[in-house]
């Protein structure tokens, strides 16, 4: 029995070639294939060098071969390795997704600033204005956004998408979702050097089907370290939204997170920086205001680095209850929160459409080991 090369090179386009959100005959992995009878021979070359890699393209190859060709074809692979030369960059080239418009990251200098709870309340408030909003959790050492929008049992579904498998984003409150955390135990520690967690992220980003997205925010790691270079290198950012809290020790860090993003050959523009946990009001007393971590120190931050104050949230209970049961405090109609989410995030929308009107497209970076930073083009 002959086989016909299109059917085999149909079956072997199902096959996504892991982090580059390419099929393999599409990304050229596939270099020839031959049939004899019953015999199907396929030349390959990878440049993942790892024994499990080649192992796992291999048995895929037969799979899919045997699954939607004939179950009776003796498969022989023949696969290369290519893998490129070491180099004195650590380079990922940074391409746009298409069908996303604004990609915002929101970062602190340090944690427990409420970050991931900006966020969040961030994204919501951004669906019930009309915008089509997507996360990516890319705090990879703790991420909680599946807790904080009651998505921890949920899981992304395969799909195909022109002929690639992709993963769909869970969804909920209007938004969608992506974090590691839906791939790892509650209880489970996530212990990876900075190429495997870049690796992740990088799989998250470009083999996930986003679909049309006016903002996707990207909550990041707190600092500044291996995860936003790996980030910025993989994607132009549109701007930066910096979280701190107005104590002296978490405006000190927040200084150098907005620094950052301002190094010039970073470039990313910084949008604002949002006060979280700005005063406590407690309920007995509405009227009043206790300033527990010091009084406007965000806002005298953002006066000396010359960006927006976006925004200040108070000290209220229900801000953490909220996110602790999966359901956003910026969900609660009519009350003062959803009014301060409200206020912040048209501010953020509003610093998103004049950084678009008055600057170019930002453009993706390249880092090098030894030399720190410079700019290079999509």
């Amino acid at each position: 029995m002959k086989f016909k090369k299109q059917d085999i090179l149909t079956a072997l386009k199902t096959i996504t070639v892991p982090g580059a959100g390419e099929n393999m005959v599409d990304s050229g992995a596939v270099t020839n294939v031959l049939t004899f009878g019953d015999e199907v021979i396929v030349d390959i070359t990878i440049n993942n060098p790892a024994l499990q890699a080649r192992k796992k393209t291999e048995s895929e190859i037969a799979r899919v071969i045997k699954e939607q060709v004939s179950a009776t074809a003796t498969v022989k692979i023949n696969l290369k390795i290519d893998a490129p030369a070491p180099s004195a960059t650590n380079e990922i080239k940074g391409k746009a997704i298409p069908g996303i418009k604004n990609i915002v990251a929101i970062a602190s200098g340090k944690g427990g600033v409420g970050k991931s709870t900006v966020t969040a309340n961030i994204a919501v408030t951004l669906s019930k204005m009309g915008f089509k909003v997507g996360i990516l959790d890319a705090d990879i050492y703790g991420p909680s956004t599946p807790i904080m929008f009651d998505v921890v049992s949920e899981r992304p579904l395969s799909v195909n998408i022109d002929g690639k498998s992709k993963m769909k984003p869970v969804e909920n409150y209007g938004v969608k979702i992506l974090s590691i955390g839906f791939f790892t135990k509650p209880d489970q520690a996530v212990i990876w050097r900075g190429p495997m967690a870049a690796k992740a992220l990088n799989q998250m980003i470009f083999d996930a089907a986003w679909g049309d997205i006016d903002f996707l925010l990207l909550d990041l790691p707190p600092g500044t370290g291996d995860i936003h270079l790996s980030i910025m290198q993989s994607l132009p950012i549109t701007g930066a939204v910096v979280v701190s809290t107005p104590q002296t020790v978490a405006l000190a860090d927040a200084k150098k997170g907005v620094a950052m993003f301002q190094q010039e050959s970073i470039n990313v523009p910084v949008l604002g920086i949002v006060e979280n946990m700005a005063y406590f009001t407690p309920e007995e007393l509405p009227d009043n205001k206790y300033y527990i971590f010091g009084k406007e120190g965000a806002k005298h931050l953002a006066e000396d680095l010359d960006v927006r104050l976006l925004g200040e949230i108070p000290l209220v209970q229900s801000i953490r209850e909220a996110g602790d049961v999966g359901r956003p405090a910026a969900l609660q109609e009519g009350t003062a929160l959803e009014k301060a989410f409200e206020d912040l995030t048209k501010n953020v929308v509003e610093e998103t459409v004049r950084r678009n009107n008055n600057l170019p497209a930002t453009e993706a970076i390249k880092i090098t080991t030894m030399a720190g930073c410079s700019a290079v083009k999509n």
